[in-house]
């Protein structure tokens, strides 16, 4: 009798434990890029034309406009009014980089990155620059994820840690499990550059996409990058 219930103790307990674990695994699972619930934002259905307009002049009738507007979700929530301690506006530009924007693209002078339309345009226009001098990028993934990192963290940055991939025998070329391990930046701004191309890329890029945003995605489903 007494191993009887010993037995079903364990039973119990064992049970208890799977049941626990269960949901720490769930848990964790839904901090994951591929868990992610991403909501669109009702905004964006004001700013879509625009979006697509912009990405078609500079891009062409194939232009990845899924992509610009999972940058606007990253960048503002696609909120004209955001601002934070560094850069302002629906695009987030630093008022310097937006004072640059206006001086190289006439078209965009004086500088409003306070204005919507203003920065949909200055962004697509700017990512066309930074996205073009990644050319010797692996793949057209690895291309988007090098201008993205420099639209967050200044191109300079993207310059530098593919040296320093090189110099760790790294591939410069390549940025998920090459580049993206190499920089000198401090913790802090490793993980937001970082985080903001995953994201961008893997996560929100997709949800665009399959809320019906045109554009071909730029990367394989995140699964082949874990």
């Amino acid at each position: 009798m007494v191993g009887r219930r010993f037995r079903w103790l364990l039973l119990v307990l064992l049970a208890a434990c799977a049941v626990i674990a269960g949901g720490a695994a769930a848990d964790t699972a839904a901090t994951t890029p591929q868990a992610e619930r991403v909501r669109i934002p009702l905004a964006s259905s004001r700013m879509r034309l625009t979006v697509i307009r912009e990405a078609q002049r500079v891009y062409g009738l194939d232009a990845p406009v899924a992509r610009f507007a999972a940058q606007i979700h990253q960048e503002s929530l696609w909120n004209a009014s955001a601002a934070s301690r560094y850069a302002n506006g629906l695009a987030q530009f630093t008022p310097p980089t937006a004072e640059w924007i206006a001086k190289v693209y006439p078209e965009l002078h004086p500088a409003a990155p306070w204005d919507a339309h203003w920065s949909v345009r200055a962004m697509v226009r700017y990512m066309r620059h930074i996205e073009t001098n990644q050319a010797d990028a692996a793949t057209p993934c690895d291309r988007w994820a090098f201008a993205l990192s420099g639209y967050n963290g200044g191109p300079a940055w993207v310059t530098r840690d593919r040296k320093r991939a090189h110099l760790a025998r790294a591939d410069p070329n390549r940025w998920f499990g090459e580049v993206e391990l190499h920089t000198a930046r401090a913790a802090w701004a490793r993980k937001e550059n970082r985080d903001y191309v995953r994201r961008i890329l893997l996560s929100l890029e997709p949800a665009y996409s399959k809320a019906g945003w045109p554009g071909d995605l730029a990367c394989e489903p995140v699964e082949e990058h874990t």
